[in-house]
């Protein structure tokens, strides 16, 4: 017996195995789920698709999340084939690479408006269409950063993304707890991933968040998928509105020595 047996979860974001997408999709297969994969580009599928044939997946579907008719194929697909679904995880996040470097006050307005609008708006589009298809209840999740409430060097258009998808989670919370959907977010510890390659100064952020984190180690897909396992069943079945941290404890962190635990680390 399994904690997600005869549960549906559908999965956008994963990009390849690297993926904390990829890491949540594996830790549900494992406890039972049917796993669909909605990927964001054509040229993703040759990564996807074996990835989900590993846990046998029968829908692997390619959709943008800004393209309306798209993320509709995806939900009529899951509608057709499964007639439910009971977990929904939003593992989407993009921005353009001159808004993740330089000054803040230097970000263009447009490259501002689509990170926002691809990396948080997009949660709202995919509960929509979620919530029909949940008449029993479900989970929604997405994955945040710690960014959205204090500043990180380069993170610029992405933290203001993240702190818009931190509200929405709880204004949708709010929604849909009466239909006994419950929306969480998971703020997720630096992990090196194809996205956060494009943040510069990214291999600095990793080795920060290693010697100052509490736990002094670095988060994995994996971790993140035990606690997606987590929010995803019913063991969590009244938590809703909450941005639940897996960062081996870097976010409690105020003030530190920064270079004698660098050197300390050497």
């Amino acid at each position: 017996m399994g904690l997600l047996d005869g549960k549906v979860a559908l999965i956008f974001g994963v990009a390849n195995k690297n993926s904390i997408g990829w890491g949540i999709a594996r830790a549900l297969h494992r406890e039972g789920a049917t796993v669909v994969l909605s990927y964001a580009m054509d040229r993703l599928e040759k990564r996807v698709r074996p990835l989900g044939e590993s846990i046998g997946c029968e829908l692997m579907i390619q959709a943008d999340v800004g393209n309306a008719a798209e993320m509709d194929a995806v939900f009529a697909a899951v509608a057709e084939r499964y007639g439910k679904l009971d977990v929904l995880v939003h593992s989407v996040a993009f921005a353009e690479r001159d808004a993740l470097g330089g000054r803040f006050i230097d970000l263009r307005r447009e490259a501002l408006l689509s990170a926002i609008d691809i990396s948080a708006v997009s949660l709202i589009e995919l509960a929509r269409r979620a919530e029909r298809l949940m008449p029993a209840g479900g989970s929604i999740m997405s994955l945040t950063y710690n960014a959205s409430r204090t500043v990180v060097p380069n993170y610029n258009a992405m933290a203001v993304a993240k702190a818009a998808l931190e509200a929405i989670t709880m204004y949708l919370a709010a929604d849909l707890g009466s239909s006994k959907i419950r929306v969480n977010a998971i703020s997720a510890g630096a992990i090196k991933t194809l996205s956060a390659g494009g943040i510069a100064g990214f291999r600095d952020l990793l080795k920060y968040a290693e010697v100052t984190a509490p736990m002094k180690e670095l988060v994995s897909q994996d971790d993140v998928g035990d606690l997606a396992l987590f929010l995803a069943s019913d063991l969590s079945r009244r938590i809703t509105g909450e941005v639940i941290y897996v960062d081996a404890g870097h976010n409690i962190m105020g003030y530190t020595d920064v270079e004698a635990l660098m050197k300390e680390a050497e």
